[in-house]
């Protein structure tokens, strides 16, 4: 969040992940310096927790911006609390994509298809959990499932691959966990469901209940959790099932309609007839419950942000009291 920040007047402290110390930490300071950026208002302090632990910790730190997984985020939240510091912590998510009876299926399925394997659905964006009505269930994953089978998985770097590897060995071994377990535990996987090295085929899961990983976990790969429902209204208590309160997708015939089962999701954000992956600089961006704690960034909402308010009054000469 240095781009918003130091335009505001902030000196900044960026501290990348371990994994992403190049392209998120020395090639950002790069460009910045070339913009012609004053030294001083940029430093890049890479390594693992230690740097970041201090950071949260350190008096001379007014804020902390934090994008990352819910379970760090909790730690920044307390440390940095300790001493009242301004956190803002844009987290996890596993987000519902709800799919209504009047819906356009073959354009429901491409925003499914979309929103799930972007990015190798390392996105906390990403359709976590497909919550379809049971009258179009059978016909959506079918349209799903042969739209897994579309993108070509491997390193981008030896031909045209719309999918690439995931993170590391760790992460892989973590979603085929999930999918594997979430199969043990009744789903059907209808597509996908295998991995060679750090790929991992776009994977659809019917069947997916609320007791099952699939639709307790944020998964971050590119797997598809469908899961059944009679009507708008369990719809809505599914995608409200969860601790994460990021984003929501509804695909529906009747914008009208979409806009009342909005009304009711405890998210930060909704799309109508579209998919979950939006992020537009001009819209406040953020979410609640385990996805965040109401931090907002885009337009005016990062002016708030890295802000803060000061209340000035002035008087052209001082004046007297009654004491």
């Amino acid at each position: 969040m240095e781009f918003p920040a130091s335009p505001l007047g902030n000196g900044v402290v960026l501290k990348p992940d371990v994994q992403t110390a190049i392209s998120g930490g020395a090639v950002i300071a790069e460009l910045f310096t070339s913009a012609g950026l004053p030294e001083g208002l940029l430093h890049v302090l890479a390594g693992d927790a230690e740097p970041g632990q201090a950071l949260c910790e350190s008096p001379s730190i007014a804020m902390v911006s934090f994008t990352g997984s819910t379970a760090v985020g909790r730690q920044v939240g307390a440390t940095a609390g300790r001493t009242l510091k301004r956190v803002s912590l844009e987290l996890g998510g596993n987000n519902a994509l709800i799919v209504l009876d009047d819906a356009d299926l073959d354009a429901a399925s491409s925003a499914g298809a979309w929103g799930s394997f972007l990015h190798q659905g390392q996105v906390c964006m990403t359709a976590g959990r497909h919550i379809v009505l049971e009258s179009v269930a059978d016909q959506y994953l079918d349209l799903l499932a042969k739209r897994a089978a579309v993108p070509p998985v491997g390193d981008p770097n030896t031909g045209d691959f719309a999918l690439g590897p995931l993170i590391n060995a760790r992460q892989i071994a973590n979603v085929d966990r999930i999918v594997q377990g979430t199969k043990a535990a009744g789903a059907e996987i209808r597509a996908g469901g295998t991995y060679e090295g750090l790929f991992y085929q776009p994977t659809v899961l019917a069947g997916v209940t609320s007791d099952m990983p699939a639709f307790r976990e944020e998964i971050f790969g590119p797997v598809a959790p469908v899961v059944i429902v009679k009507d708008e209204d369990e719809a809505v208590r599914s995608a409200n099932d969860s601790e994460y309160g990021l984003v929501a997708a509804i695909q529906t015939g009747s914008v009208e309609r979409g806009e009342r089962i909005a009304d009711r999701l405890r998210t930060g954000i909704v799309h109508i007839n579209d998919q979950t992956l939006n992020n537009d600089a001009y819209a406040p961006f953020g979410g609640t419950g385990a996805s965040g704690n109401g931090a907002r960034f885009g337009t005016q909402s990062s002016w708030d942000e890295f802000t803060t308010w000061q209340w000035r009054t002035s008087r052209p000469a001082a004046q007297t009291f009654p004491f």
